[in-house]
C-alpha cells in the first residue's frame, strides 16, 4: 500500500466520564470490533486495535470497501452484525474463527455491517493533524453516497440529543454515547475523547473461578443467576483484580470448592467443556478451564448492558455480599433497556 497513513495505527481512545460533557461533538458509542480501514485501490486491510488484522474474518466488509469506499482512504469505524432490530455482539465474535469455509458461511449467515467516524487520510492528503470537525465536514463529504452495509456514524452538537440517544439507544445493542472536542487532531493510542457508558450492578452467584494466566491467583469469578425454573445459568464473568487481590481471593474460595464427585448446578456441562460454551477466539491456546465452586457465595458487581440472558462484557467485582441467600440472585433484578431498533439509528439519528 502506498497511502499517506500507514498502518498499523492505535485507533484514537475514549476516557470514561459519569455524565454528557457540554460543547462537543457527539455519536452513539457502537458495541462491536474497532476496526481501521485501508484502502488503496483493490488492496483492503482492516486493521484492529490490538493490531491484529480482521481482513480474513470479514470478505464481504472488504467487499463494500472496495466497492463504496474512495479509491485510496483510511477511515476509523466499528465492525457490527445488525440482527434483528439490534446489534449481536455474539454473532460478532462467531466471526473469528480459523476456518475459511466456517468464515465465508457466516459472511452470508450473519453479514456484517461497516459504521464509520472519522477520516484519518483521503487521497494523497494526511488528516491526522486537521481539527476533528474538520475531519468529520470532509468525511460527510466522501462518503455521501455510501448505502447499507456501510454507514456514516449519526452525530449531534446538542447535549440533550445526546441524553436522549444515552437513554434510548441502549435497546438496540449500543454501548453509550462518545463525545469528541471539536479541535481534536487524530492522536493515535491516546484518550483525548470521552465515553459515557451504562454501568448497572447485580448480586450474583460465584459458582467457580479461573485461574490467572500467571498461575498465581484467581484470574476471572465464573457467575450465574437462577432461572424461574430453578436452574442456575453461567451468565459471565468478574475481573480484573490486581495481582495482590488474585492471590487474595484464592484464599478466599478455598473452602468453597467442590469434593470430587460431589453434585454442582453445572455438573452436566462439563467443567473443561466450559460452562455456558465459551472459548477465546483470539488465543487459541488460552486455559479457559474452570474450578468449580458450591453455589454458596454472592458477590455483588458492575455490569454495563445484557446480550440476551448473558453479560455483554465483563464484570467488574464490588463487593462480597454474605446478606444475600443465593437462592435469590434471580434475573428479576436486572434493568432491561427500552427496545429500539438500530436501522432507525442509523439511517436517521433520531429517537
Amino acid at each position: 500500500m502506498d497511502l499517506p497513513v500507514s498502518p498499523p495505527v492505535k485507533p484514537m481512545l475514549a476516557k470514561a466520564v459519569k455524565g454528557i460533557p457540554p460543547g462537543m461533538v457527539y455519536e452513539p458509542k457502537f458495541d462491536g470490533f474497532r476496526c481501521i480501514v485501508f484502502r488503496d485501490g483493490d488492496e483492503v486491510e482492516l486493521g484492529s486495535r490490538n493490531e491484529r488484522p480482521l481482513t480474513r474474518y470479514f470478505p464481504e466488509v472488504v467487499e463494500q470497501v472496495r466497492a463504496q469506499l474512495p479509491p485510496r482512504c483510511v477511515l476509523d469505524g466499528e465492525i457490527v452484525v445488525v440482527r434483528g432490530s439490534g446489534l449481536d455482539f455474539e454473532a460478532l465474535q462467531q466471526r473469528i474463527h480459523p476456518a475459511a469455509s466456517r468464515i465465508n458461511l457466516l459472511a452470508g449467515e450473519t453479514p456484517a455491517s461497516l459504521i464509520l467516524f472519522d477520516l484519518l487520510a483521503l487521497g494523497d492528503r494526511s488528516l491526522l493533524e486537521a481539527p476533528f470537525a474538520e475531519r468529520r465536514a470532509v468525511l460527510q463529504e466522501a462518503l455521501a453516497a455510501v448505502r447499507p452495509p456501510v454507514h456514516v456514524t449519526p452525530s449531534t452538537e446538542d447535549p440533550a440529543v445526546a441524553q436522549e440517544w444515552f437513554r434510548v439507544f441502549e435497546g438496540a445493542g449500543f454501548d453509550g454515547v462518545i463525545a469528541k472536542p471539536r479541535d481534536i487532531p487524530y492522536a493515535q493510542d491516546q484518550r483525548l475523547m470521552c465515553k459515557v457508558k451504562h454501568e448497572r450492578t447485580a448480586d450474583c452467584v460465584v459458582a467457580g473461578y479461573r485461574l490467572h494466566k500467571d498461575g498465581l491467583g484467581v484470574g476471572s469469578l465464573v457467575l450465574g443467576l437462577y432461572q424461574d425454573d430453578g436452574r442456575l445459568r453461567h451468565i459471565g464473568v468478574a475481573s480484573s483484580f490486581t495481582r495482590t487481590r488474585r492471590a487474595e481471593l484464592l484464599d478466599e474460595l478455598a473452602p468453597y470448592r467442590l469434593d470430587p464427585g460431589a453434585p454442582h448446578p453445572w455438573a452436566d456441562e462439563g467443567w473443561e467443556g466450559r460452562p455456558g460454551g465459551n472459548v477465546s477466539r483470539w488465543n487459541n491456546g488460552k486455559d479457559l478451564s474452570v474450578e468449580p465452586l458450591r453455589p454458596e457465595l454472592v458477590v455483588e458487581v458492575a455490569y454495563d448492558a445484557m446480550e440476551g440472558d448473558r453479560l455483554r462484557h465483563v464484570a467488574h467485582f464490588r463487593r462480597w455480599r454474605p446478606d444475600r441467600d443465593p437462592r435469590s440472585c434471580t434475573y428479576d433484578q436486572l434493568e432491561r433497556p427500552v427496545d429500539f431498533d438500530v436501522q432507525r439509528v442509523l439511517t436517521t439519528g433520531t429517537v
